[in-house]
């Protein structure tokens, strides 16, 4: 298993843009669960971005010696609880309208948020997702 330099440069030599590290990538997910809890205020095509950062993740748990991950997992698996709390399972009917499904284990893209606002709010809606408003989450 490699360190997570090693993993961070690996990862960036696939494709990703920049030799990231964990705790980055850790706190970009949960400031979007954080988001996501509030009201998602950006659109479907920013969003479907952010959900990488926990793409990424879940491809450094393949390549991370034990001790990082057993590190950070409690953390990561309570960002997942709350994210799971936050948004909807329609089995990523509404996102895949916007961008295609990924990988059967990558689950977050299986799901949507409840709280339905702005800009993504609208483009969910139209696709048939259901959800709240702000005002009554």
């Amino acid at each position: 298993m490699a360190t997570e330099a090693e993993v961070g440069e690996r990862l960036r030599q696939r494709g990703w843009r920049a030799a990231f590290t964990v705790a980055e990538r850790v706190n970009a997910w949960d400031a979007l669960v954080s988001a996501i809890e509030r009201g998602y205020g950006d659109d479907i095509y920013e969003y479907t971005n952010d959900l990488y950062c926990r793409n990424w993740l879940h491809e450094a748990w393949l390549l991370l010696d034990e001790q990082v991950v057993q590190l950070w997992t409690p953390r990561i698996k309570a960002l997942d609880d709350r994210y799971k709390a936050a948004t909807v399972d329609d089995d990523g009917q509404a996102l895949d309208q916007f961008h295609g499904l990924l990988g059967p284990d990558l689950w977050w893209w299986r799901r949507h948020p409840r709280i339905l606002t702005g800009d993504l709010g609208s483009s969910l809606r139209s696709v048939g997702a259901t959800g709240t408003a702000p005002d009554t989450a």
